[in-house]
């Protein structure tokens, strides 16, 4: 796909059908973490994640919405936090996220308008402008910034993905039960 200046714009979209959204996609570094890697000897690569990002992951589990993670990048730090987290959809390597999201859409049955995504960078784009709603961390990348629905008030690893988590429960209306059923699940 060829891309122009109007790649480089928020594109007009309808109403985000909050009910709808039954999937939501992160990115990872700049998402889920802060972007930096630290290495240490041999392949040793270390990354931080925020407790808040797996509470609300664990929300989400109290919902019908899928979780999936898509990242252009491979580590082995993020697929232990995945497993951690009981996150089934897990992808790697990815150099083209708009196809691979197909693909998952494809397999779960579900089209673009069931989506929200968070991102941080140019990669995300191509995906960002199909899904029914677009968000990116305080800290994305901030042409990319301009270009999403929503920008959250807290960093990548920091807290951006369960801010994003807690704003589209509360769209979609479902917020206050979610936390509810939660914390039953916990005695």
């Amino acid at each position: 796909m060829m891309y122009n200046k109007k790649a480089l714009t928020k594109p007009i979209k309808r109403l985000v059908p909050w009910n709808d959204i039954k999937l939501m996609v992160f990115d990872c570094d700049g998402v889920l973490t802060d972007g930096r890697f630290i290495y240490g000897s041999t392949n040793l690569e270390l990354k931080h994640f925020h407790g808040h990002d797996g509470l609300g992951f664990k929300l989400l589990q109290k919902t019908d919405i899928i979780i999936s993670v898509i990242s252009g990048r491979g580590s082995e730090a993020l697929e232990r936090r995945c497993k951690d987290l009981n996150i089934t959809y897990l992808f790697q390597n990815v150099a083209n996220k708009l196809q691979c999201l197909d693909n998952l859409l494809k397999e779960l049955n579900l089209i673009y308008t069931n989506v929200a995504y968070m991102g941080d960078d140019w990669n995300d784009v191509p995906v960002m402008q199909k899904v029914a709603f677009s968000a990116a961390p305080a800290d994305a990348q901030p042409d990319v910034a301009k270009i999403v629905d929503w920008v959250s008030e807290f960093k990548g690893g920091q807290g951006a993905a369960r801010d994003m988590i807690n704003y589209v429960l509360t769209r979609k209306g479902i917020y206050e039960k979610t936390v509810l059923a939660y914390l039953d699940s916990i005695g």
